[in-house]
């Protein structure tokens, strides 16, 4: 019996998404034949050819042209350019025509439409100096190159949601479909809505590769709401054209959102849902397939029965234990054919984007589990299972070994320092060498001599939650970190020579005017001081599955309740007595971080980023060297 897992559009374009690798290397060391595609970088391969912009040609030109927009006009005028072009700026970002980047960078080669004035914004606020130089300046020419040609794809990008599929876009397709939706009813209709040319597009790529493998059970890692369009549309391909096969669904978005699912037309297209770690129930399905096992005793997993209602069906048996679910393999997946982007300069921010980064767990699961913002309890924070150092090199020896590279990216929610420690030392005293980069919680164990040894290991970059910088706000949200601990803790990778992101929120529960002024200067003294090289505010969002939303009194919040849910639900309404105008606020949050990772304004007093009458915005409490002191 054959498995293939399948990726749908849209994940990354820069490394294939690692659920089915994962899948795929478990399946094979329980000696099944199982063998994967990443649908979502063929899909962008297809479109972005010179024959694919002849099609996005025809159907600008059929648009009124009162309908079109300032990227479809500016692409019309330079459709020759665009076609001379898109085969060699797509073989440059896939690292086969390196040379080309004199020609890029030159800024004589490519056309510059619409997504070219962003190069304008990083002049920041200081209008003497030459920011968009310096940002160049501190960066090779491949850079600027490969960033030159992101703006142009993203150019075309545009081109192609407001000319042919208004869903479109490279991370987020369609998202608004999915994304905690109750009712099952916008996809149904889009579903059932006549095809665009990129649903054309992607059945054939649909066919062809199940016809290439030949399945007898094709798996559909959704892990977010941007992929689940696609994998439904994918899935009515494979029931249309190939109705012996079996379609399983999984991943993120299915075990975040679609917990409490009623809903029996999925089941028009899938014959299986499960939730959370896949391991068990994917092998359940294989025996079931294969007539081994009864679907009476399948795993965590939502079918359809004979009376057409939903069920979910979990036999009681044990997940497989972290260090026997094997080593992932990404054989099958053209790994020379992935785009390495570049959609912002800041060299920590980039790494998500750029460079083919073979993903790996260091444990499942969050051994802190307690943050109130957090999906605490859902298996894939609240199970904490970890494997050896011995396995865990044992692992990247045999990845370097299949892909030939030596980057890896530990998708942790929060690395355990006590396992990376092993870790390091494991590397080390085998003399492997990596680069590696990954998520922990900035707390102290992570001392200077940690950071050290991490670097001494491969350890380039780290990223963790600061959240709210306010003390009182950490400590609402059972962060278990203090502002000046967390000065400490990334100063020491930054002296360590370690890039350090920061995931920062606002609109957190009671967040006033004066916290979000507040902790935007303790921002800004940790860019000032060194301890943070990077940073991305988003906005607070109350889950059912989180502390806020299953106790949101305690929080001081009252909720909006959902409409009956019979699909997807994840996020919820809430009504915060505070008042704080939070859409105003982020909007000047996110100007002053882009403006911060670049060096500008980081002596500019921060209320001059909020666009707030004057006096309506108070004064920092903060002191200016508050973090300097810290340090000290």
């Amino acid at each position: 019996m054959r498995v293939l897992s399948l990726i749908p559009p849209m994940t990354q374009l820069n490394t294939p998404y690692p659920s089915t690798a994962y899948l795929t290397g478990f399946l094979r060391s329980q000696g099944v034949d199982a063998v994967q595609d990443d649908l979502a970088l063929q899909l962008v391969l297809h479109i972005f050819t010179p024959q694919g912009l002849d099609r996005m040609r025809t159907q600008a030109l059929a648009l009124p042209e009162t309908a079109r927009s300032a990227s479809v006009n500016f692409f019309l005028d330079y459709f020759d350019d665009y076609r001379s072009t898109i085969a060699h700026t797509m073989a440059f970002l896939q690292g086969r025509d390196a040379t080309l980047n004199h020609r890029i960078a030159g800024r004589g080669f490519l056309p510059e439409g619409p997504r070219f004035a962003a190069l304008d914004a990083y002049e920041g606020l200081d209008d003497n100096a030459d920011s968009l130089a310096w940002a160049f300046g501190a960066l090779g020419q491949t850079d600027r190159a490969r960033h030159l040609a992101t703006l142009y794809l993203n150019d075309l990008a545009d081109v192609l949601r407001d000319a042919v599929d208004d869903r479109f876009e490279f991370v987020r397709y369609a998202e608004s479909l999915a994304s905690s939706q109750a009712s099952f009813d916008p996809l149904a209709q889009a579903l059932a809505a006549p095809n665009t040319w990129v649903d054309d597009v992607l059945q054939q790529l649909t066919r062809e590769s199940v016809a290439k493998h030949l399945p007898q059970l094709v798996l559909l890692s959704v892990p977010f709401p941007g992929a689940m369009y696609a994998a439904l549309r994918m899935a009515q391909t494979l029931k249309a054209d190939f109705p012996h096969v079996r379609i399983g669904m999984g991943g993120g978005f299915v075990n975040t959102e679609l917990r409490q699912l009623k809903e029996p037309r999925l089941f028009d297209f899938v014959d299986f849902v499960t939730l959370d770690a896949g391991e068990r129930p994917v092998m359940c399905l294989v025996e079931h397939v294969q007539g081994a096992r009864s679907q009476q005793r399948l795993v965590r997993t939502f079918v359809r029965d004979e009376a057409g209602q939903v069920r979910y069906i979990h036999w009681p048996e044990p997940d497989v234990p972290f260090e026997n679910i094997g080593t992932p393999t990404w054989d099958g997946l053209p790994l020379d054919q992935y785009l390495s982007l570049l959609d912002m300069l800041n060299p920590m921010h980039r790494l998500w984007s750029d460079g083919r980064w073979n993903k790996l767990t260091i444990a499942h699961g969050c051994y802190w589990k307690k943050c109130s913002f957090c999906d605490v309890s859902l298996d894939y924070i609240s199970r904490y299972e970890t494997a050896s150092a011995s396995v865990l090199v044992d692992r990247i020896q045999a990845i370097v070994a299949e892909t030939g590279q030596t980057g890896f990216h530990f998708v942790d929610e929060a690395a355990p320092p006590k396992a990376l420690k092993a870790l390091a030392e494991e590397l080390l005293r085998r003399r492997v060498q990596i680069s590696w980069w990954g998520n922990i919680r900035f707390e102290k164990t992570f001392t200077p001599e940690l950071a050290e040894l991490l670097a001494q290991s491969g350890c380039i970059a780290m990223s963790g939650g600061l959240e709210v910088a306010s003390d009182r706000l950490l400590a609402l949200m059972k962060k278990g970190v203090s502002v000046e601990q967390v000065a400490r803790v990334t100063k020491g990778f930054a002296d360590a020579g370690i890039l350090v992101h920061a995931y920062l929120m606002y609109g957190f529960p009671t967040q006033t005017l004066q916290d979000t002024v507040d902790a935007l200067e303790y921002v800004r003294q940790l860019f000032e001081n060194g301890c943070i090289q990077s940073g991305f505010f988003h906005r607070f969002a109350c889950t059912v599955h989180s502390p806020v939303g299953q106790d949101p009194a305690h929080y001081g919040i009252s909720l909006i309740p959902n409409p009956p849910v019979t699909f997807g639900e994840n996020d919820i309404g809430f009504v915060d007595p505070t008042g704080t105008d939070h859409d105003l606020l982020g909007r000047g949050l996110k100007k002053a971080i882009y403006n911060f990772m670049h060096g500008v304004g980081l002596d500019t007093d921060v209320r001059a980023w909020f666009d707030l009458p004057k006096g309506a915005c108070p004064k920092p409490k903060v002191s200016r060297q508050a973090i300097f002191k810290a340090l000290a």
